[in-house]
């Protein structure tokens, strides 16, 4: 059995020779890669990926990442093209092909089609000199020194470096569309990353009579009424024409009742913070939560454009939308 430092050290010889094997990739980031990128740039259909074996699953990964930022694309496995699924590829298309040996035969078999339709060819692979190399319109070289498996045997360093030429060509593509963060969102809906990415203010906060809400004349036992009934731990105060003059909070009664002022005598206007942080409803929740912890607060109130009240929110709300 082998002992612990044994697995650890193999554990840490992978992970330096896969290491190695992506920073050769920097070397080969070269008029082929800009090519690459130009002809997917100006693909008007989709881009089709393909491999064989572990290639395969790699290939599905970039077809993934493909999509989601920005550049349609899907995964043919090359097996099922030559049998009917060739049908998916059209002239408008671009293909990209991986093979590490660049001589995968289920690959090969589907070129001269490929050819006939006039669909440009990305090939990455780890041999400049195979037959997919050399047929190719653009040839990704991924080649490694070494694979990770100490038999030599199990792809592990190539499949690294083919993903990661993968994720170069995807970042600079999205880089070269413009790509925005929104756009992202839309394609990543569900979960919480597509809530912090498209959820805003006005789809979570109070409204109407949820918001807690005083004139700026009350006294402060008025205020704590209001407030112990709308359960924010805060009070807007407006003036008359419902513009937001200033929040009172938990903290607000702490402080004044620390300086023994009477809450039936004390007007809130004169106790409460002012002007307060307000936001607008436009803004993402996601804003709203980072200005929450940036002034260690735990509620804002929300105004248009004039200051006047319109609702408002405080972190358990973000919480339970899922914006953490």
């Amino acid at each position: 059995m082998a002992r612990d430092e044994d697995i650890q050290a193999l554990a840490i010889a992978v992970i330096q020779t896969e290491t190695k094997a992506v920073a050769k990739l920097a070397e080969r980031i070269d008029e082929q890669f800009i090519r690459a990128c130009r002809l997917l740039l100006a693909c008007k259909g989709r881009v089709v990926v393909t491999g064989m074996g572990k290639s395969g699953h790699i290939a599905g990964k970039i077809a993934a990442t493909l999509a989601s930022t920005g550049t349609p694309a899907f995964f043919v496995h090359p097996g099922e093209a030559s049998h009917g699924d060739l049908g998916m590829i059209t002239r408008q298309d671009v293909v990209l092909a991986l093979s590490n040996s660049g001589e995968t035969e289920e690959i090969l078999t589907i070129l001269p089609i490929i050819k006939r339709l006039g669909v440009p060819l990305i090939a990455m692979t780890g041999n400049t000199g195979s037959a997919l190399a050399k047929f190719a319109s653009v040839h990704l070289n991924v080649a490694v020194e070494q694979e990770a498996c100490p038999l030599g045997l199990a792809p592990t360093a190539s499949t690294t470096a083919a993903l990661v030429m993968g994720d170069a060509l995807a970042v600079s593509l999205l880089q070269s569309k413009g790509f925005t963060r929104d756009d992202f969102a839309l394609s990543h809906p569900g979960g919480s990353l597509g809530r912090r990415l498209l959820l805003q203010v006005s789809d979570i906060m109070h409204r109407g009579a949820e918001v807690p809400m005083v004139a700026d004349s009350v006294t402060v036992s008025k205020a704590l009424l209001e407030m112990t009934e709308k359960k924010l731990g805060m009070t807007a105060v407006v003036d008359q024409s419902q513009r937001v003059a200033g929040i009172f909070t938990d903290g607000d009664l702490r402080r004044m009742l620390e300086k023994n002022l009477d809450v039936h005598v004390t007007r809130v206007a004169s106790v409460m913070t002012c002007p307060g942080t307000v936001i607008t409803s436009g803004i993402l929740a996601a804003e709203a939560m980072q200005i929450m912890e940036a002034k260690k607060i735990n509620a804002l109130l929300v105004v248009d454009e004039n200051r006047r009240l319109e609702g408002a929110l405080n972190m358990h709300d973000l919480l339970r939308a899922g914006i953490v």
